[in-house]
Parts: structure tokens; sequence; C-alpha cells
């Protein structure tokens, strides 16, 4: 098998986690795939991966040797590029993913431009609440809310969003504001996700977290049926400030105990092609970094 083939199998392999993805994303067959990296590690004379019959972890060794390999097949497929013409217009098809109510509401906006700039670029679109596999479902950019796990992915800084206790007015003049977490105990609530009658909400009190154990009347699957509870004057509910951040500044809700709030959390535009990637990744990239940083609700 040609070295560079052998070489983009075997980091498939280790960016997908199994010889079977990487066959599905190659469109190989499982031996191929396996012979492949067989015969990596024969004619470097050591060990890439570790196998057992359900996991395949990548040692130090294949992990270095990963990185080398992602770096010559992003400069090979640079040069073909540039000897092509290919590097100074984007097209092609662009896959984004990215959470359901963030992609509608601060995504789609950008990747509108981005395809009214780049003409020769479609794109597919996987808004899901659910961490997505960029390599198993062929997603070439992630925007993520939260830590990120460690991995081979290139990940940018673009944003924080908190989770904030919001309330309407009305029910606020009705049944007074809480002062504290513990006050919430005499509060109506409206919680988003899971069916357990009990939930726990967790706060930050001078640089120690604590629980409140709290019984709502509302959980809802749904950010928007919270949300909807919540300016219908129903009670208080907790989501995510970019949720919020409409209704807030329309005056419709107003913001809870905002002192006891616990640590924002980072939001990253997730990709694997490094400093080579694509022009069509590359272009979209830039954009929604520099879109995202100037949104006044991801500060």
């Amino acid at each position: 098998m040609d070295r560079l083939h052998a070489m983009a199998v075997f980091v498939a392999v280790v960016d997908g986690g199994s010889f079977a993805s990487a066959a599905r994303k190659l469109e190989l067959s499982p031996p191929v795939v396996t012979r492949a990296v067989a015969e990596l590690e024969s004619r470097l004379g050591l060990r890439l991966l570790t196998r057992t019959t359900r996991h395949v972890r990548v040692t130090e060794a294949g992990a270095r040797y990963a990185d080398d390999c992602r770096r010559i097949l992003a400069d090979v497929q640079t040069a073909e590029e540039a000897a092509a013409g290919q590097h100074t217009a984007a097209r092609g098809t662009l896959a984004v993913t990215a959470p359901v109510l963030f992609g509608q509401k601060y995504v789609m906006p950008v990747l509108v431009e981005y395809l009214q700039r780049c003409p020769d670029v479609d794109a597919q679109c996987l808004f899901l609440d659910r961490v997505v596999n960029l390599d198993e479902e062929g997603m070439d950019v992630a925007v993520r809310i939260g830590p990120l796990p460690d991995s081979s992915l290139q990940a940018i800084p673009v944003g924080r969003v908190r989770q904030v206790l919001i309330a309407a007015p009305g029910y606020l003049a009705e049944h007074g504001v809480p002062q504290s977490p513990a006050d919430l105990r005499h509060h109506t609530l409206v919680s988003r996700g899971g069916v357990a009658p009990e939930v726990e909400w967790r706060f930050h009190d001078q640089s120690a977290e604590h629980v409140e154990r709290l019984q709502p009347r509302i959980r809802t699957s749904s950010n928007d049926a919270a949300l909807s509870a919540a300016v219908a004057g129903f009670g208080i509910t907790r989501l995510l400030s970019y949720q919020v951040a409409e209704a807030v500044q329309r005056g419709d809700v107003q913001v809870l105990l905002d002192g006891y709030e616990r640590p924002a959390l980072p939001i990253h535009v997730v990709h694997r092609e490094g400093r080579h990637a694509t022009q069509k990744v590359r272009g979209f990239i830039d954009l929604a970094v520099e879109r995202l940083r100037a949104h006044p609700a991801l500060r």
C-alpha cells in the first residue's frame, strides 16, 4: 500500500477510535485498514496501537507518529491545492455542527454570511444537543459549549456563557425576589432536563460550591418550554445565558442570584485540520471566530 495512503488510514483509525469507523469513513474494507496499520508497524518496527476485543488505543509512540502524519498529509494536500489553483477559492460542501438553539441563533447567521461570500460552497448543518464525533459523522467544524476532553482536535475559544436563574417581573412582584439559593425552596420552579422529582442545582458561594436539592413543579426536556413558562410568570427556571439573552433584553425576565453563579462555560470552535485547513474550512472558521467573539451575549 502507498505510504501516504497508509498514513491516512492510520490517522483515521486514531481519530475514529476503531478500525471499523476508519473503514466506514474511507470506504475501505476492515481487513484493508487492519493490513495498512500492520504494514506501518512492521516498517517502523514499533507498536502504534494497542488492540483488545473492544477497544483500540493509541500508544505514546503512535500518538506522536499520528501528529507527524497529520502534518505530512496536510502539507501534501496544501501543495496539491496550490498546484491546482484551488487554494484561492473556497468550494465544496462545508459540514457544521452545534447545539440546537446556539446553532439557530448564532451559527446560522454566520453560515449564511459565509455562503453569500462563497458561491461555490454548499453547507450541511447538524444542530443537535449532543456531542457529535467529527470523524464518524463527517463534520468539518463544531461549536461546543463546556469543557473539552483531551483530543487531537484544534479548539479556538470564542466566548463563554453562564448558567442563570430567571423569572418574570410579575412573578417576582407577587412572590418576592430570592436573596439566596436556599430561598428557592419556597418558590415555584421549572427545571430543564431529567425526570426525577427532585433536582440538584449547584451554586458557587465564596469560592465554594454547594448544592440545593429542589422540587420543581414543571420538568421539561425543552429549553424553549422552560423559558416560555418563566416568561408567562409561572416561576423561576435555570438556563444558559445565551438562551435567555433576548428575553432579558426585552425585560420579559430578569436574572436572579447572579452573585451565586457557577464559573462560566467556555465556547470553542473545534476542527481537526490545524493551520493547513482547506480554504473552505479556514474561511468559515475565521469568520465564525470574528463574529462570535464580537457578540455581546457571548462575553
